[in-house]
């Protein structure tokens, strides 16, 4: 029996993230559907997280570090007064406190104080490697790192529909922006810690969500399909 032959496609492909998918399972599942030769993806989202996973089809996978490195844009929900082990709602709740009966004008003043340069601690719960092992992985067995600040810039961090002690958001930033840890700081700031109960990325460079297919969709496609809804190398290399 003949070995099946990978296809090989070259563009990109915004697909809509859905909640407890990895970004792995879902350019996993555009490879195996398609059965493509080469994938990749510009910006890992957590399993929680749902929205915009740009998708590198072949020889595009050689922009992935231009592409990684535009604007992003996210859009949530803050729980304030709840801290968790992992800064969103799937970690165990390690503190609470009161949440202050503060007007949104004041809570967005601590928001805005956060505009600019800025520097982030890097969650234990990560894809970050020290010493060859994800920071996760070490956050699973128990343990804690010594981890080192990093810098990133935050354009907009801005709050909306305050229902204490939830408050929605949306922050544009810099690439390599932990918007859990965002979160998380924000809470500290406000006196009572903070997790994030939502996050959707909305875009990321030129590129929104509203232009991106769904997995279910995806799966109905053959490779004619996801040729002709895929963005070609050439218009990227523009």
């Amino acid at each position: 029996m003949a070995k099946k032959e990978y296809n090989h496609v070259d563009g990109l492909l915004l697909v809509d993230k859905p909640a407890d998918w990895t970004s792995f399972d879902v350019v996993n599942l555009v490879k195996r559907h398609f059965w493509l030769d080469k994938t990749g993806h510009c910006g890992t989202l957590d399993p929680f997280a749902t929205g915009l996973l740009v998708v590198l089809l072949g020889k595009a996978t050689r922009l992935q570090d231009s592409l990684m490195a535009q604007q992003k844009c996210y859009t949530g929900t803050i729980r304030l007064g709840v801290e968790t082990s992992t800064e969103d709602l799937t970690g165990e709740v390690i503190a609470t406190a009161d949440v202050p009966a503060w007007t949104l004008e004041k809570f967005q003043k601590i928001a805005s104080s956060f505009l600019g340069d800025i520097e982030q601690l890097p969650p234990m719960h990560s894809a970050i490697k020290i010493n060859g092992q994800p920071l996760y992985k070490l956050a699973r067995k128990g343990q804690e790192v010594e981890r080192k600040p990093r810098p990133v810039h935050i354009d907009r961090f801005e709050l909306s529909n305050l229902r204490l002690p939830d408050v929605d958001f949306t922050v544009e930033c810099s690439k390599g922006t932990y918007i859990r840890t965002l979160g998380a700081d924000f809470g500290r700031k406000a006196g009572c810690g903070a997790h994030l109960t939502a996050l959707r990325r909305q875009r990321s460079g030129d590129h929104g969500v509203e232009g991106a297919v769904t997995v279910e969709e995806l799966k109905a496609w053959n490779l004619e399909e996801l040729k002709a809804r895929m963005q070609p190398l050439e218009t990227l290399a523009e």
